[in-house]
């Protein structure tokens, strides 16, 4: 808890992410998405959360609350690497609404995708950030993220969710 002009403000409490919260972090994708001007299919992004959710050693989701209402989103996946001799997660969406930030709730979130990582025994992780974006890059750096000299580079299989061709793909 902090104090600021006589003012207590407590960050925002993470949990994890259940079922019953798809809605919640489709929504929540969709207002991210939204600032970048991707459009968002709720119903592609809600069977993304539900395969992820359904199966625990995928990853999971956690959310920040405040005053009960959902301020942001963190998504941890996860996967088998040769480099580490055993599992690495990537930060693969995180989102903390405007009104929010500044407050804690980013740094909570990592922190519980961490905690997360950790339980599932997940040997690094990693997130992808643009190299112009300051702002995430400070963010990610307070957390212990760092550059890896290495490039991130990607071949697409499938169509993005957030893509009008994924509605084709079932994949799940």
């Amino acid at each position: 808890m902090s104090r600021s002009l006589g003012i207590s403000i407590m960050p925002p409490h993470t949990r994890p992410a259940s079922r019953d919260d798809v809605p919640t972090l489709v929504a929540l994708m969709q207002t991210f998405y939204a600032e970048s001007d991707f459009p968002l299919p709720a119903a592609a992004a809600a069977a993304a959360f539900a395969a992820l959710l359904a199966d625990p050693r995928l990853g999971g989701a956690w959310l920040a609350e405040d005053g009960g209402e959902a301020v942001g989103h963190v998504v941890l996946t996860v996967c088998f690497s040769m480099e580490y001799g055993g599992l690495r997660g990537f930060i693969d969406d995180f989102y903390v609404r405007p009104s929010a930030r500044g407050r804690g709730a980013g740094a909570a979130l990592l922190a519980a995708a961490r905690e997360g990582a950790v339980e599932r025994g997940v040997r690094a992780l990693h997130v992808e950030v643009g190299p112009d974006n300051a702002i995430a890059r400070r963010v990610y750096g307070r957390a212990g993220y760092g550059e890896s000299g290495h490039l991130f580079l990607s071949l697409p299989l499938a169509a993005p969710v957030h893509d009008a061709g994924y509605e084709a793909w079932k994949g799940f």
